[in-house]
């Protein structure tokens, strides 16, 4: 495939929708913009430079662009298929913002990004991630949790990367990789490497469907005749019984935030306790005088 292919725009279409992202803490905010490129073929266009960053006011801005392509009279009629990308060259979404994340707690993870995950997990039409460029933590799940993936075959990596800033995942992040991501040794070293995947090798392993561009995305949706899916009006029903265990962890998150809790307390108690018997086991055996020598 070459990197022109790959990287060859959608036609223009018809413009349906413009969505602003307000500023939002240290984010400018952006646009979201939905058109209409090939009929049934609904493009959602993230951007909220320099990255994408999953803030409170980005989730809720590709909220209400889910809500106008499924409920608007322009579109409620013609059901179809949701392909999600981004203007950015360099990113689809480098993930959430931490410092936002912990500033607003509650009302960003289950107001925003819980919603978002959810809606797009359940949505009553196909969707289809077109990863342009990286999508790193928070942007990779948002990518995971549409029922299909398109990757740049020549730019961008997908990669869980909480490894490297020392943040643990939550099960409603962690969730969905357990039933979508086809081999568990890939599953390890997504979480416990950080590996990096290209577009090439993302498809190899079943991270995503196919490495390319534009072309490929609207072979994928022909191929399996995504336009026609959601016309019996089963298509959100059936994913909800597909992804249950996903669903629950989403929709049930302040239940496992609880386990969660209980099991970094239950981390910080061990190692209290063993420091201590290691000090006793290194007196007893002579082990803290040899360590001054």
């Amino acid at each position: 495939m070459s990197s022109s292919t790959a990287e060859a725009p959608p036609p223009p279409g018809t413009h349906l929708f413009t969505v602003p992202i307000p500023p939002c803490d240290a984010h400018i905010g952006g646009t979201i913009t939905i058109t209409e490129p090939l009929p049934a073929h609904y493009l959602i266009t993230l951007s909220s430079p320099p990255d994408n960053r999953l803030t409170t006011a980005l989730c809720h801005a590709l909220l209400r662009a889910l809500d106008l392509i499924e409920l608007s009279p322009q579109t409620s009629s013609r059901p179809g298929v949701v392909i999600t990308t981004s203007s950015l060259p360099k990113f689809f979404s480098n993930g959430l913002d931490l410092v936002h994340a912990v500033a607003h707690g509650e009302a960003f993870w289950s107001g925003a990004l819980w919603a978002l995950y959810r809606r797009y997990l359940t949505y009553p039409m196909p969707t289809v991630a077109w990863i342009n460029g990286h999508a790193f933590a928070g942007g990779l799940m948002l990518a995971m949790h549409n029922d299909y993936r398109v990757m740049n075959a020549s730019r961008g990596f997908a990669c869980l990367n909480e490894l490297e800033f020392g943040a643990p995942l939550k099960p409603a992040m962690s969730g969905i990789f357990r039933v979508k991501v086809p081999d568990p040794r890939t599953y390890r070293e997504m979480v416990l490497e950080a590996k990096r995947f290209g577009g090439v090798e993302a498809a190899k392993v079943g991270i995503v469907d196919v490495a390319g561009g534009w072309n490929e995305v609207v072979q994928l949706v022909a191929e399996r005749k995504l336009t026609d899916k959601g016309k019996t009006g089963v298509y959100g029903l059936l994913k909800m019984e597909m992804y249950r265990e996903s669903l629950d962890l989403l929709e049930n998150h302040a239940r496992e935030e609880i386990k969660d809790r209980g099991w970094v307390m239950g981390e910080e108690r061990r190692k209290r306790l063993g420091k201590d018997e290691v000090k006793a086991w290194s007196r007893m055996n002579g082990e803290d005088k040899k360590a001054k020598l």
